[in-house]
């Protein structure tokens, strides 16, 4: 049997980053170290022009789903193609300050529910205050948007508990939404 060789541990450039991230994908639970240049704002990196064509994570742990009892894999790296993520943020505690300005008029933060995957994020969608979340959705036209405040759970995985993370950023055209009232 052929000798398996595992990745060397990446030694990243002076210019360069690690940040403890989540992934979500539609069969999948990804946290890792991902790699991207100093000055981006990893909170937003997906809706920048930055965005990779992979997201590679190092020191990642997957929780795959379907057909039974998850399975876990761990990965010295592990390139995801980001056109398959859903949903990212960062691995609490860490943050970086939020996408908006609160003194911007106009606007509200309108409770909703995302369903991905298998997964339950409540949290806050920041829209204009003419506009419901669905009319806010049909006209905007963004790869990703923002919530803030968010709870992330698994009904189905009761012992991981729930995350909050202060913002995510989510596909709007691969969720579903449950409104809720505040």
């Amino acid at each position: 049997m052929p000798e398996i060789k595992l990745a060397k541990a990446y030694e990243r450039a002076a210019d360069e980053k690690l940040t403890p991230v989540i992934l979500y994908t539609q069969n999948a639970f990804v946290r890792g170290d991902a790699v991207c240049k100093e000055n981006i704002r990893v909170s937003t990196w997906l809706r920048t022009a930055a965005m990779p064509e992979f997201v590679a994570l190092f020191n990642a742990q997957m929780l795959v789903f379907g057909g039974g009892a998850p399975q876990s894999s761990s990965f010295n790296e592990l390139l995801v193609p980001s056109a398959v993520v859903i949903a990212y943020h960062m691995v609490p505690p860490a943050k970086d300050q939020l996408d908006y300005d609160e003194r911007e008029p106009n606007r509200k933060l309108e409770p909703c529910t995302l369903l991905v995957g298998t997964f339950r994020i409540q949290g806050f969608m920041r829209i204009s205050v003419q506009l419901t979340i669905g009319k806010s959705l049909e006209v905007g036209r963004t790869s990703f948007l923002s919530l803030y405040d968010a709870e992330v759970s698994n009904p189905g995985l009761p012992n991981l508990g729930v995350m909050r993370v202060p913002m995510l950023l989510f596909r709007p055209t691969l969720v579903s939404y449950g409104m809720r009232t505040s």
